[in-house]
């Protein structure tokens, strides 16, 4: 008798995640499948407005965003959530356990192109503004050839992937338990202009190809770039830059929970000076340099910039 996968709600509990928050991911990831379905509605055309940052936004940037906030706070489990596309947090139930962190669409510039996307969620029990180490959980779902979600609540970082039972209802089956990077990185990926890298780190860079024979890869979307890492090992960076000195990727939003996940899976993440997890932002938007990916890729990045921490 072939051995029973077990879904994302049984995963949870033999994990021994509290109830609480075994029902808030279980949530996410059914809502998530929930969403997935009015995506053709929203796929051309921008909302008209700009966000907080002075970016178009695509109408499934402000749709989904929608989505997600409303289907959230009817858990009851929400007390505030911080989004990139809303200017000011939004209240839930005074009483209830969590906060919530989420880029609700990552990767938007791919949507026209139907490449993939995804999303990204933090889950705090204290509000903000809180170091990564706080997180009582991170989880990302990817909209891509398989839809895919990992999650991570302190105990390994774990893989569902969408799959339909007999009556045709689609769920989450575990795929991948205790992801682990593997040990000699294959891949890289690194956002930004060349031109405007810092001259060590265009070094780097080059030696990434030169010397450590990774191959380049780069979507455009952080969270399809950060699943090639977690499962080819290497090294993702949106690094500093002449024009951005803090770089463009937002530790709330993004850095911190994706960090989270990659540490406990073997990874290693740093923001320039200490690792990602460490950073601690009085503003929730703020945007950090971003590095990730394994150990000792990592280790030689410091000693390029001639750095430590």
């Amino acid at each position: 008798m072939a051995e029973e996968v077990l879904t994302l709600s049984q995963h949870l509990k033999v994990s021994g995640v509290a109830q609480d928050l075994r029902r808030l991911i279980v949530s996410f990831a059914y809502v998530s499948l929930d969403a997935q379905h009015h995506f053709p509605k929203y796929l051309r055309g921008a909302a008209g407005d700009k966000n907080k940052y002075g970016e178009a936004v695509a109408r499934l940037d402000e749709w989904i965003n929608g989505y997600y906030c409303d289907e959230l706070v009817k858990t009851g489990l929400v007390r505030k959530i911080y989004s990139e596309e809303l200017r000011q947090p939004l209240l839930g139930s005074p009483h209830a356990p969590f906060i919530v962190t989420i880029d609700p669409l990552d990767g938007s510039s791919n949507i026209n192109t139907n490449n993939s996307f995804g999303t990204i969620m933090g889950i705090y029990r204290d509000d903000l503004p809180q170091a990564g180490r706080k997180l009582v959980a991170a989880l990302y779902k990817l909209y891509g050839p398989l839809n895919t979600l990992v999650y991570s609540a302190g105990n390994g970082s774990h893989e569902f992937v969408k799959h339909y039972d007999g009556s045709g209802n689609a769920q989450f089956l575990l795929l991948a338990e205790n992801v682990k990077l593997p040990v000699k990185g294959e891949v890289f990926g690194v956002g930004g202009d060349p031109l405007d890298w810092s001259p060590k780190f265009l070094k780097f860079a080059k030696d990434l190809f030169r010397v450590e024979k990774l191959k380049v890869r780069y979507s455009g979307t952080f969270v399809a770039d950060f699943s090639q890492i977690l499962h080819r090992g290497g090294i993702f960076a949106y690094p500093q830059t002449r024009s951005a000195p803090r770089g463009k990727l937002r530790l709330t939003y993004e850095a911190a929970p994706m960090a989270f996940i990659l540490e406990q899976a073997g990874g290693k993440s740093w923001d320039g000076s200490r690792s990602l997890l460490d950073a601690k932002a009085l503003d929730v938007d703020a945007r950090t340099p971003l590095y990730m990916g394994n150990d000792y890729l990592i280790e030689k990045l410091k000693k390029a910039l001639g750095k430590r921490g």
